[in-house]
């Protein structure tokens, strides 16, 4: 039997209500889904309501250990990660596979999200430096956000209406040419739950590869289902994480000290529980140094 021209990969974690319309936009797919240890449901779910797609529990190890798992057992010459939390619109899967056909060096292929009520969801990012950082944990892109200097973080500027090479796509959707995950590997899975896909993509540039936005596919992705922003220092230490991997421990620990300054200011400026979280996290980056914050 030869190869599919695309498989799915899907991880899920107590992905009730979304994961019947994630399925069913993928239903004629090879698709596997990932379970890590979902107490919900979702496994009886997936068993009975979608037969034909292979399922594989495991404990939680994380997003990105979960994306490996189901890359290797695919077949596709492409791999469309899908969250648990977003479905395709049409024929997005064949769309995102021709535009990524039409381009040899090209490795990742993110659509057009939308959020469920219609509005555009901004999926492109800029790898992140100190700068980028700084300008959004001190709030300077409220001062000017649609300038690049100001926001590159979030791509300023960026209109999504065209398609263009990017630096990083948001993971929630994404089409990855297997021959380029063949030269370049799988996830690195001390990324738990964010960074992840900035880290792959940056990856991706440094061995010569592109990714490319296009407008062309769509897809709706709620956001934030799947963790509902409780995982906030899990976010910092990606960021952490990354710097480390990339840019070395003098550049990590800057980042460190900067992301808690801001954090403390964070702190002081809220009230309720997110001043409380904002504070817990400053805490947490004074209490140790980088090697010891990304291992935890």
């Amino acid at each position: 039997m030869a190869d599919p021209a695309a498989s799915v990969v899907v991880v899920t974690y107590d992905a009730m209500p979304w994961i019947e319309q994630c399925l069913e936009s993928v239903r004629d797919v090879e698709t596997v889904v990932v379970d890590n240890g979902s107490t919900d449901g979702t496994v009886a779910f997936v068993r009975e309501g979608f037969p034909a797609v292979r399922l594989i529990e495991q404990e939680n190890r994380g997003l990105a250990a979960g994306w490996n798992v189901g890359i290797a057992a695919t077949r596709g010459r492409w791999v469309l990660i899908l969250n648990a939390d977003a479905w395709l619109v049409g024929d997005a899967l064949e769309r995102l596979v021709a535009v990524g056909d039409a381009h040899a060096d090209v490795a990742v292929v993110g659509p057009r999200l939308h959020n469920p009520d219609g509005t555009l969801q901004r999926s492109v990012r800029g790898f992140p430096t100190r700068w980028r950082l700084a300008t959004e944990y001190l709030y300077l892109r409220k001062l000017a956000p649609g300038t690049e200097l100001l926001n590159g973080f979030y791509a300023a500027g960026f209109d999504h209406a065209s398609e263009r090479e990017v630096e990083v796509v948001m993971g929630a959707c994404m089409l990855v040419r297997r021959a380029a995950i063949d030269e370049v590997g799988l996830l690195d899975e001390g990324f738990f739950l964010f960074s992840e896909e900035t880290d792959w993509c940056y990856r991706f540039a440094q061995a010569g590869w592109k990714t490319l936005f296009t407008p062309e596919a769509e897809c709706v992705h709620v956001g934030g289902a799947s963790h509902g922003g409780r995982l906030f220092r899990e976010n910092v230490r990606g960021h952490l994480r990354f710097f480390w991997k990339h840019h070395g421990p003098d550049e990590a620990e800057r980042v460190r000290r900067l992301l808690r300054f801001s954090l403390v200011l964070r702190g002081r400026l809220y009230r309720g529980e997110r001043a409380s979280v904002y504070r817990e996290t400053a805490d947490w980056l004074a209490s140790g140094d980088v090697p010891a914050l990304i291992a935890r």
